[in-house]
């Protein structure tokens, strides 16, 4: 006989629980393998991309006195590279959605590590404006491609701690470039007659030539096409696909049209001219500026630098980790670009002090890295398809073009004030202003009904 107080079960309901719970742990498992398995190579390429085209900051500390320059000359060598950058950027994202990124990669990286390397054999600042040229030119449309790339293998959901997971490659680059340059330069200078600044360039450019044809061979252009999911993980992740483009809101659209006439694609090219100009800021000055405050050793100058770096690695996952949790992503762009404002207009007044200016440098790197992973998948709320994958090339060629003149600025005034601060309150202005014009410009994200 049943008992009069039991209380009915819902079967369904709880068949319609486990099903859900079951279909999380799979979604879970699925995006834990997916990062293992593509996000540190992804971070590997992007960390020796970036102190390939960066380590010109560390060089200059000996070049510019070996080739006669000045800081002017060294600002347009290295804004002259935004411009190679500028002009391949989008063609090289809409070709990569129909090669995919495999061969895409190939032909970035091996150019670009060849192009690197030749800084070491410049003798004039025609040489050095014409290597920078084709170093921004081969690497165009590296950092949109594997933001589109990820765009294939991880939902809107989740993909905010992907890309600062990627993004993250920048101050991880900054922490293991800084040594890793200031020692290359004392160890090699003068084996086989050549200075350190020019094994610094060999050195660092030509392993991306052997990471080009490893990442032909070990990448997949998209979920579909990799043995290493289960046929169930690879529809799992396809219907996450197919769901997000069915929460795109309707006026985004989906054609390279689309995405040129969106007016919040430009908004938003504020605060990216502010991301770059301030990336650019801190990766071409800052060891002059460490050095400035006091610091004579090349070594020591390489291993402040990366305390910086450190702060900013852990700073822009948790930002990226709450911004996900939370859905917000505006907000965790716009308070970091403020503190970075703060710190680059702070730094100044404590430039004689060697603690006081790598706090303000830790303010400035910590602020300007941890914003990116929300930042870059902005432009995926309001575009899908062909639309984005221009979209992202476009906003960063945008930015690029603030960071074509801004170096040569800064250089400039440097050479003809004999001071870095003004083009500190530069930086720190025109991350203020990027705040700004994304606060207004760009839509919160709807809720779901």
């Amino acid at each position: 006989m049943s008992n009069a107080n039991s209380i009915p079960v819902d079967h369904a309901n709880v068949t319609g629980h486990n099903a859900a719970q079951e279909r999380l742990a799979l979604s879970d498992a699925t995006y834990r393998r997916i990062l293992w398995r593509i996000m540190p190579f992804l971070m590997l390429v992007y960390v020796v991309s970036f102190i390939d085209r960066s380590n010109v900051g560390f060089a200059k500390l000996h070049f510019l006195a070996d080739l006669g320059f000045n800081d002017a000359i060294y600002g347009i060598g290295a804004g002259i590279f935004y411009v190679g950058y500028i002009l391949f950027e989008v063609p090289s994202n809409l070709w990569l959605q129909k090669i995919g990124a495999r061969k895409t990669l190939l032909r970035i990286m091996v150019l670009w590590g060849i192009f690197c390397a030749g800084l070491a054999f410049m003798t004039s600042a025609s040489h050095f404006y014409v290597m920078r040229f084709l170093l921004g030119a081969a690497e165009a449309g590296l950092f949109p491609g594997m933001l589109l790339y990820l765009t294939y293998w991880v939902p809107l959901s989740r993909r905010a701690r992907f890309t600062a997971l990627f993004t993250a490659s920048i101050p991880l680059a900054g922490l293991i470039g800084g040594p890793l340059s200031g020692w290359l330069m004392h160890v090699f200078e003068g084996v086989a007659g050549m200075r350190g600044w020019q094994w610094l360039f060999i050195v660092e450019g030509l392993p991306a030539c052997v990471l080009g044809v490893i990442a032909f061979l070990y990448l997949n252009d998209k979920p579909a096409h990799s043995k290493w999911l289960s046929a169930e993980q690879r529809a799992l992740v396809q219907a996450d696909m197919d769901a997000d483009q069915a929460n795109k809101p309707k006026g985004g659209g989906h054609s390279l049209r689309d995405a040129l006439g969106n007016p919040q694609l430009y908004w938003l090219a504020g605060m990216g001219v502010a991301v770059l100009v301030g990336t650019g800021g801190i990766f071409f000055w800052l060891p002059t500026i460490i050095k400035k405050a006091g610091v004579e050793s090349i070594t020591m100058v390489g291993l402040l630098s990366a305390i910086p770096f450190a702060a900013a690695i852990v700073i822009q996952y948790l930002n990226a980790r709450h911004s996900d949790r939370t859905g917000e992503r505006r907000w965790h762009v716009a308070i970091p670009a403020i503190i970075a404002g703060i710190g680059w207009i702070a730094l100044p007044s404590v430039q004689n002090s060697i603690p006081l200016s790598l706090a303000m440098l830790t303010l400035v790197t910590a602020g300007t890295f941890s914003l990116t992973g929300p930042f870059w998948i902005l432009p995926a709320q309001f575009l899908s398809g062909t639309a984005l994958a221009a979209g992202i090339a476009l906003l960063s060629t945008l930015a690029g073009v603030g960071s074509v003149f801004s170096p040569m600025l800064v250089g400039w005034l440097s050479s003809t004030t004999g001071s870095l601060s003004i083009g500190q309150y530069y930086f720190g202005a025109w991350m203020l202003l990027g705040a700004v014009t994304l606060l207004v410009g760009v839509k919160p994200k709807a809720r779901p009904a």
